[in-house]
């Protein structure tokens, strides 16, 4: 049998859209006849990056407890209420042999719905620190695929398969594509380029360092491109016009960027740590500290332990960012260790290992 029927739920970020995608799409690439749908939030990001991609999706009107004392909360019960009862509609009308979330409140409801309905069920998780929705969801599923050790303080230990997190396929094959990024980007081939990223929606301590440090890139001879975000294009748009400097709201031909990189700045979000290994450059993480238990800083500590990245919190910018940036440019040698031992810490058949165990559930 191959005409599965495969429901998909993760969202809110890119974090928990792209390897939903990922899944999809190695899932696809196996059942060529098997149908799929995506269940998000109505009104994130999913709802237009999902059909994107080519895959249906149906929205549910849920988001996020604040963590603030707010008025929005008091809508919740509501919005779960109704998620719940979409849910068990969606479950009635499309019949899936396999339930699947990546995370993001979402996810909760669907997930929930299925495994009521008896539907096989799997959970992946993309941090060092679980969010609360597949913490809640953990003991009812039936695998929980995961990125990093030690997660048997949060789930069940018999249902934890360490499998990395899902990336793009295209980023495997980037080593040897150097001077094609750079053509992609019309870049100058004798300069050192510094990719910087900031999440889809943009970081917004991250663009305000990069603003205030494009004299000294310059005076680096450093060319910048500069994935600002959506939320902060028309903010930052204006460097545009400087010879070196390249703003983009987002990079779509996110391949092309890594390959053209010869250093990287980014958030520690763990669709992006995961990627980031596998790119295997040198990597100046900022995580954000605005996230549930501080997992980017979490997710960023796994790595700089190991010698493989530099972690600079946002409170310590003003005063290590020159320091260590200097140290890393200066250095040939501190440049090719972070590279070899980032590398070392890539999962690059994450993809592959988290469909070997839905398919596993779909024929059990």
């Amino acid at each position: 049998m191959s005409n599965y029927k495969i429901i998909l739920s993760g969202g809110g970020t890119g974090g928990h859209i792209y390897p939903a995608i990922a899944i999809a799409d190695e899932l696809k690439s196996r059942f060529p006849d098997a149908e799929f749908l995506f269940v998000g939030a109505s009104d994130r990001m999913e709802m237009e990056k999902v059909p994107q991609a080519g895959y249906e999706i149906e929205g549910l009107w849920i988001s996020g407890i604040q963590r603030k004392l707010t008025l929005r909360n008091l809508a919740f019960p509501f919005k779960l209420i109704s998620s719940l009862l979409k849910s068990r509609k969606i479950l009635n009308t499309f019949q899936p042999d396999v339930a699947i979330g990546t995370g993001g409140f979402a996810s909760g409801p669907l997930l929930k719905s299925a495994i009521s309905k008896g539907i096989p069920s799997l959970i992946q998780e993309q941090n060092s620190y679980p969010g609360i929705t597949n913490k809640l969801l953990s003991s009812q599923v039936d695998k929980i695929c995961v990125a990093y050790e030690g997660l048997e303080a949060f789930f069940p230990k018999e249902k934890i398969i360490l499998t990395g997190n899902p990336i793009r396929q295209d980023l495997l094959n980037i080593a040897h594509k150097h001077i094609e990024g750079k053509d992609a980007f019309t870049l100058i081939h004798s300069k050192h380029t510094l990719l910087v990223l900031g999440g889809s929606l943009g970081a917004r301590r991250v663009n305000q360092l990069i603003e205030e440090k494009l004299e000294y890139f310059e005076s680096q001879n450093i060319q910048v491109i500069w994935q600002c975000g959506n939320l902060y294009y028309q903010q930052y748009k204006q460097y545009n016009a400087l010879e070196n400097i390249q703003v983009h709201a987002f990079l779509n031909n996110m391949d092309m960027a890594y390959a053209a990189a010869d250093i990287i700045i980014s958030r520690a979000g763990a669709s992006s740590v995961s990627e980031l290994c596998v790119v295997g450059k040198p990597v100046v993480f900022i995580p954000s500290p605005n996230v549930a238990e501080d997992h980017q800083t979490k997710n960023a500590r796994a790595i700089s332990d190991k010698n493989a990245a530099i972690l600079i919190r946002e409170s310590d910018l003003d005063d290590q960012f020159e320091v260590e940036f200097d140290a890393l440019m200066s250095s040939v040698e501190k440049r090719l260790e972070l590279s070899k031992n980032i590398k070392q810490l890539a999962l690059v058949n994450a993809t592959k290992d988290i469909a070997d165990q839905v398919e596993k559930l779909l024929k059990q």
